[in-house]
């Protein structure tokens, strides 16, 4: 919030963004046109908060935005939101590997949220960024730690073939440690 009291310049719109207790007021901010994107992420975060559906595509939008401050405020939001929609969205957007720049926090969220598409996803985005100089090392190895404190066996061959790479040998020990069985 003080990351979006400095864009707003902290004058009285933030203000009273963050004090009201009306949801309406917060979901007419994300479909009036020209509100600024502070505003619209004070709002889809409040409602989110709030268990308000509403906020979903604001926040997705968010989740996949090229700022990681708001893509970890709207992955915190869409945990608590409570929406069905959330896991298939964020696992669409960890495997789109136009945007796997910003596919750090759909994984995290896959991981936190434990929902059927997790593990399926983590897998294909893990086994993308196997292969030889791939720059999105932070991506591979949360999709390792997810994948171990996940614990399903399905991640095992993956997991294995992550042990030759030097940069995610150790995690893949640890994940592999954590799958039952193992």
């Amino acid at each position: 919030m003080e990351r979006l009291r400095g864009e707003a310049g902290g004058g009285p719109g933030y203000e009273r963004l963050v004090a009201t207790d009306a949801l309406d007021e917060l979901a007419a901010v994300l479909t009036e046109p020209g509100q600024p994107l502070w505003a619209r992420e004070v709002a889809a975060f409040r409602l989110g908060l709030a268990g308000d559906r509403r906020a979903f595509e604001a926040l997705v939008l968010l989740l996949n935005h090229r700022d990681p401050q708001r893509c970890a405020s709207a992955a915190y939001a869409l945990a608590r939101l409570g929406d069905p929609r959330t896991a298939r969205a964020a696992a669409a957007l960890a495997t789109n590997e136009l945007r796997v720049a910003y596919a750090l926090h759909p994984v995290r969220l896959l991981v936190e949220l434990r929902a059927p598409e997790a593990v399926p996803a983590l897998i294909t985005t893990l086994q993308r960024r196997l292969r030889p100089h791939d720059p999105y090392r932070r991506v591979a190895l949360a999709c390792v730690e997810g994948l171990g404190a996940l614990g399903d066996a399905r991640a095992r061959p993956v997991l294995n073939e992550a042990l030759a790479h030097p940069a995610l040998a150790e995690a893949a020990v640890h994940a592999l440690a954590r799958i039952p069985g193992q």
